[in-house]
């Protein structure tokens, strides 16, 4: 096996509050080879976020960081800020998820493409210029040498999403963090962002973090699934293996809240019930339980580790769930779906025929004119 090129081990990250201290990462570890895509998934506050900005040193001097992150053979905790500029934007870059507050509003798109280029590179301003625009032809920007001359604001949010898809690219980084890169962006331009993200991974051989809430984009861009809640990693896997043979009830509750067009017949969602718990003085049980439908007793007691489930090889499919061996596959405990669907309600309208019925919105003679 080759080394990997990120390595992070018993990652812990903690921040004091007015109300005592949150442990917002508790002890995360995985391992990302050059190439390959690891979707962290999970509801807002599970540390997912914090997780990618540790990786990047982007946290505030105030924050408490343990553990290790290994990134190209070199231990990125420890190193001071101006170490960490030089590989960040070089060794391993990020998208933001809010692509505005990434871009300087009073530069153009040109500076600041060309800024990137050149703070890690020798090239001249004709080089700079013309790689520039060479970067924002390939994220598909229509006439590129005109819109090196605009600023954000003239972009639509698709557009600046891909010019900091073309900076994440400048200088063909080993890792591309994606913190929901596509979640203030309606479907269809979604759907062109994360292929522009492939796009990008293929061209620069990168490795690619993808950070979401959405499991539809962990199954269409990772091969991995990193699952967290409450600041800890619930169920590890292949992301064939995630989807197929679940065995984290939390997991089996976000796969149950998307729609499924594999399905014919039509089925409501079946909501999470609750909230996350609050990341301060946590008592020593699963932190899901309390929203858990197949909890029992034991699950209030200690907090599940993360073992190995299922029949493949050691770490290749891991759980933190005390009943996890007992769940089986389309998430099954003792042949009912651990998550049940929730009853149909009776509609109050469905034993008076249509043309009975009051009405709800009634136009008439609407007309529209032009001013012009």
């Amino acid at each position: 096996m080759t080394n990997p090129l990120l390595s992070v081990r018993d990652l812990r990250v903690s921040f004091a509050s007015e109300t005592g201290t949150v442990d917002a990462v508790r002890g995360i570890s995985f391992d990302l080879e050059a190439g390959r895509t690891l979707g962290i998934v999970g509801e807002s506050g599970s540390g997912k976020s914090v997780t990618s900005l540790a990786i990047m040193g982007l946290l505030d001097e105030n924050v408490r960081i343990s553990g290790s992150i290994i990134f190209d053979g070199q231990e990125l905790l420890g190193k001071s800020d101006k170490q960490l500029s030089a590989i960040r934007g070089n060794g391993l870059v990020m998208i933001f998820q809010d692509p505005l507050s990434s871009l300087t509003p009073v530069f153009s798109i040109g500076a600041q493409l060309i800024e990137a280029l050149t703070v890690h590179r020798a090239l001249s301003k004709r080089e700079a210029w013309a790689r520039a625009v060479q970067l924002l032809e390939t994220v598909g920007i229509p006439d590129p040498e005109q819109r090196m001359k605009s600023f954000p604001h003239e972009f639509s949010g698709g557009m600046r999403q891909r010019v900091v898809i073309a900076i994440a690219m400048a200088n063909k980084p080993k890792l591309i963090i994606a913190d929901e890169p596509t979640t203030a962006l309606d479907v269809t331009i979604q759907a062109q962002i994360l292929d522009l993200i492939s796009k990008a991974q293929a061209e620069t051989g990168a490795a690619v973090i993808m950070i979401t809430h959405d499991m539809g984009v962990v199954a269409k861009t990772a091969d991995d699934v990193l699952v967290m809640y409450a600041g800890k990693p619930v169920e590890k896997a292949p992301v064939h293996e995630l989807f197929h043979r679940t065995r984290m009830p939390y997991s089996i509750g976000l796969l149950g809240a998307i729609p499924r067009v594999d399905k014919a017949e039509k089925q409501p969602l079946v909501p999470i019930k609750g909230n996350p718990p609050l990341l301060i003085n946590l008592p020593n049980a699963c932190p899901f339980a309390s929203r858990c439908p197949i909890a029992i007793e034991a699950c209030h007691t200690s907090e599940p580790d993360l073992v190995d489930v299922g029949n493949g090889s050691v770490g290749e499919h891991q759980a933190a769930c005390i009943r996890s061996h007992e769940i089986t596959d389309g998430g099954l405990i003792d042949g009912r779906p651990v998550f049940p669907l929730p009853p149909i309600p009776e509609s109050a309208l469905a034993a008076i025929p249509r043309e009975d019925r009051p009405t709800t919105l009634e136009v008439r003679n609407l007309l529209r004119r032009s001013l012009s």
